[in-house]
């Protein structure tokens, strides 16, 4: 059987996880407000100062609820994990100089 990759198992990954928390509370392919703090909690708590905090979770919520339908689907998710990804990038960039 072939290895599959180190970057294949990283998209894997992250679908993996939107899904474990998305539609416990309404539609299977968004996660609800409840469900990104579950998220958050689980599997960013420590990324960020409090994700336990509400005024956090609606921060994020507003910012990544781009279609304003009330719910972060796969492509908000997404959009997130990039800036994520991004961020550690310059955090390994400057820690390297």
């Amino acid at each position: 059987m072939k290895k599959v990759s180190t970057l294949t198992n990283a998209m894997v990954s992250l679908t993996e996880v939107f899904h474990k928390y998305s539609g416990k509370e309404g539609d299977k392919n968004k996660l609800s407000k409840g469900e990104l703090k579950a998220l958050f909690k689980a599997e960013l708590g420590d990324m960020l100062n409090d994700p336990k905090d509400p005024a956090a979770v609606d921060k994020f919520m507003k910012e990544l609820d781009v279609n304003k339908d009330g719910e972060v689907d796969f492509e908000e998710f997404s959009i997130l994990f990039a800036a994520l990804t991004m961020s550690c990038n310059e955090f390994f960039e400057t820690k390297g100089k």
